[in-house]
């Protein structure tokens, strides 16, 4: 209990490995559980239903497992779960969920948030994914791992955003963005395939020349959506490295609900 400043409030009930670390003047909720070598910092409140997982860094000021903004929220026991080695910097908000969905928003590992983000509730939050400074993500978004989303940028409830992608900053993104491509503007836009990201992630040439392949037949060919998907779904089966993720890429597509940004 060392490890707690005296000016900390840890309601009875609260769940603290021994060896978090907690802040002065932070406030642990009742219903709260809180995982080895975790920090929460000063001035800080977790609240509600919420597990924390190891290895955390929650920064000062921040507001974690707060009822979720959306009025037809009455008190039903939904809960935050946040995993492993996640940065979590200053000012961020994370809700938790809603009985209209899952009832859980999820943070997955080794994800860095920076200061004044907003993640809203029933998000779905991959692994290594950075979420810059003032970047706004409302109700119902679901990210893919390793996925950036940019400064200031806003993203509409119920979009999601593939893995490997970049949001490009004071973007905002209104439909579903496919996993590997780079987008931005208001509204965002489509500007090719995050090539760097994908280097530094191991994909091999062949891969990477299979994505490009597959982003010309969506963005850069006269074809329909339709003919497109037609055409990726061949060149998925190719025999190559880049089967796996025009595959990924195909499947996404094919299961959006809002339409993707084209």
């Amino acid at each position: 209990m060392s490890r707690i400043h005296p000016t900390a409030i840890i309601e009875p009930g609260a769940q603290l490995d021994d060896t978090v670390e907690v802040g002065p003047y932070a406030i642990v909720g009742a219903h709260v559980k809180v995982g080895a070598r975790t920090t929460i910092g000063s001035h800080s409140v977790i609240e509600g239903c919420t597990t924390i997982g190891e290895d955390n860094r929650v920064g000062h000021y921040a507001s974690v497992g707060g009822r979720p903004q959306d009025m037809k929220y009455r008190d039903e026991p939904t809960r935050l779960v946040i995993g492993h080695r996640n940065t979590i910097r200053e000012f961020t908000t994370i809700h938790t969920g809603t009985a209209q969905d899952m009832g859980v928003t999820t943070l997955g590992d080794d994800n860095w948030i920076m200061a004044y983000v907003h993640v809203g509730h029933d998000c779905q939050i991959g692994s290594n994914v950075i979420l810059s400074s003032n970047a706004q993500m409302a109700g119902h978004v679901t990210i893919g791992d390793y996925a950036i989303v940019g400064g200031m940028s806003g993203v509409h409830q119920f979009v999601r955003i593939g893995a490997h992608s970049m949001l490009g900053g004071a973007s905002a993104l209104v439909q579903d963005m496919p996993p590997f491509v780079i987008a931005a503007g208001n509204k965002a836009e489509p500007h090719g395939i995050n090539v760097e990201g994908l280097r530094r992630r191991g994909f091999s040439p062949d891969a990477i020349s299979a994505l490009r392949a597959a982003y010309r037949l969506l963005y850069k060919s006269s074809l329909s959506l339709e003919e497109a998907k037609v055409q990726i779904r061949e060149l998925a089966l190719a025999g190559g490295d880049g089967d796996v993720p025009v595959t990924t890429l195909l499947t996404f597509i094919e299961a959006s609900q809002r339409g993707i940004i084209r």
